[in-house]
């Protein structure tokens, strides 16, 4: 028997053995933190809320994806490419020859077509509303025809956020809306799933991706965790290769500790408080409703000293009233921004003044004003339990309200918790971060459109329940061109309504904190590599072109 004869037959009993997990410890694994679960639920169905955040991205490709940190640069994926009509109410992808799913059946344009169709069936597979865009949707030859509702140039990204999964499979679920796919068929690089315990699951190298060449990470290892704390107790131990969370003085607790421990905090979406307009206690929704009581609230925070010590300074004062900050300087009207200024900066006389002017006076002597009308305040500020640096920013928060003479007090709940009372409008304040985008669109429109308090689509983000029809309007029109002066435009007509009312509070524009090791793997993302966003949470499609340039240490 020839070498060559011998080494092609080791090559083939070593993949059969590693099909049934028989050598899994010996293929190199990357340990990712991609989101906090208090137990972990066997669920790869890329279509709910409920599953595994290595689903997306990992398990089913997308078809572009859009390097937001370089203006939505768009890399091909499972498209080859795409193009829009020149009336912006259509959209054609071209689909990549020679790709497979991962029980080596053909991946073709009639997998696209049949999974719109089936969100389309079942809009509560459909979070993200693609389908009030989608007149028609077909396959001509080997590409995938859009025709869309009304003109939108931001339409192939949104498109790009369906998952993809294969007809030949899923035709056959009777009810994907709650099907766990826990043994996944997908496109993407990692869909074997090698383990799985509620404490850990692996999930290994898809032997027929398309783009296994340019693949040396092998397995995907995710540990369970369950909020900040237990990620610190792992991840200064070096057990930890990605992960993106708050780590208080990570210069001393994280860093020093071992040369190979490094981090990038690259500048990011907006946070803030967000005040819930119909809150169900007479009084607090009394005071919300009141601008000049808003107005006053935010002139109450300190936000740089929110910043320095919540977030160990790692974060830019944002004092737009819109909440656009630095990050969007581009998009700012500055006289707007200008004009209300005053109003997101910390003035603790200037509060207090404002609030007597409004009527708001303590009219029992316990050091707390009630509304106008007599009635009592106290405003319950919530964060979820575990998230260190919101939980501390909500303690100086209710702190500093106390300082004016607004009556506050503090509360963390599960995570799960902290989305009901929002989407139910349960709550009183909530403090929360915001998706961003290449430009403002998604953070305003994801955050303030009317359309997003409906149904639960973004319980964290526009559960204020402020509604203004102009608003609502110009968001909607944001895409209607591709021109850039045209949309700019736009943008400060909609920076005008959303400051002239103080919508939100917003307080700091974030960072994107990311850590990694350089122990086990190199070619990570950094200051000096920056090509795109580092995060390893799901929502952030780049994590899988940060994969493709990791290389396993020899």
């Amino acid at each position: 028997m020839s070498f060559n004869t011998k080494h092609r037959l080791a090559l083939i009993i070593m993949a059969a053995l590693s099909s049934q997990g028989v050598i899994a410890a010996e293929r190199n694994q990357l340990t990712i933190v991609s989101d906090f679960y208090p137990t972990m639920i066997r669920n790869f169905n890329p279509y709910l809320a409920t599953n595994l955040r290595t689903t997306t991205d990992f398990v089913y490709e997308p078809l572009v994806i859009f390097n937001q940190m370089h203006g939505n640069k768009p890399v091909m994926r499972l498209a080859k490419n795409y193009y829009m009509s020149d009336d912006l109410t259509q959209v054609t992808f071209e689909i990549r020859e020679g790709v497979k799913w991962s029980d080596g059946k053909p991946f073709t344009a009639a997998d696209v077509v049949y999974s719109f169709d089936l969100i389309k069936a079942k809009p509560e597979l459909d979070p993200r509303g693609i389908n009030r865009w989608l007149k028609d949707v077909r396959q001509k030859d080997n590409t995938v025809i859009f025709d869309l509702t009304e003109a939108n140039s931001n339409l192939p990204y949104e498109i790009s956020t369906v998952p993809v999964v294969p007809k030949h499979i899923w035709q056959h679920i009777d009810k994907p809306e709650s099907f766990a796919n826990d043994t996944p068929i997908g496109s993407g690089p990692f869909t074997e799933i090698d383990t799985f315990t509620p404490q850990l699951y692996i999930q290994c190298r898809n032997p027929h991706y398309w783009d296994n060449d340019n693949l040396e990470v092998d397995c995907l290892r995710v540990p369970q965790i369950a909020n900040n704390d237990q990620l610190l107790s792992r991840i200064i131990k070096s057990e930890l290769d990605w992960s993106a969370a708050f780590i208080p003085d990570i210069d001393s607790t994280y860093a020093a500790r071992n040369p190979n421990h490094k981090y990038w905090y690259p500048a990011a979406s907006a946070q803030a408080f967000m005040l819930n307009f119909k809150s169900p206690k007479p009084g607090n929704n009394e005071a919300i409703n009141n601008l000049d009581f808003r107005r006053a609230l935010s002139m109450s925070i300190d936000r740089q000293k929110i910043i320095d010590i919540a977030f160990y300074g790692n974060g830019v004062v944002n004092d737009y009233a819109s909440g656009l900050g630095k990050v969007f300087e581009f998009w700012a009207d500055k006289d707007i921004y200008n004009k209300y200024k005053g109003f997101n900066t910390y003035n603790v006389d200037g509060s207090k003044a404002l609030l007597e002017k409004a009527g708001f006076k303590d009219i029992d002597g316990d050091g707390f004003v009630e509304t106008p009308t007599g009635k009592k305040i106290l405003l319950e500020v919530q964060s979820p339990n575990g998230w260190t640096d919101f939980n501390n920013t909500v303690q100086l928060g209710v702190e500093q309200l106390h300082a004016v003479g607004i009556n506050a007090t503090a509360r963390t709940s599960d995570f799960a918790v902290y989305n009901k009372a929002m989407v139910s409008g349960t709550y009183d304040v909530a403090y929360t971060n915001y998706f961003n985008g290449a430009d403002p669109h998604r953070y305003w429109n994801s955050g303030y459109h009317s359309r997003n308090q409906e149904g639960g689509n973004m319980p964290r983000f526009a559960m204020h329940f402020f509604k203004n029809a102009e608003l609502d309007a110009l968001l909607d029109s944001f895409y209607k061109t591709a021109d850039i002066d045209e949309q700019k435009a736009i943008a400060h007509k909609i920076q005008k309504i959303i400051a002239e009312n103080q919508v939100t509070i917003p307080v700091m524009s974030g960072v994107d904190v990311y850590q990694f090791n350089e122990t086990r793997f190199t070619g990570w993302w950094n200051e000096n590599n920056p090509k795109g966003r580092p995060l390893s949470w799901s929502g952030v499609p780049e994590r899988l072109l940060h994969v493709l340039d990791l290389k396993p240490r020899t």
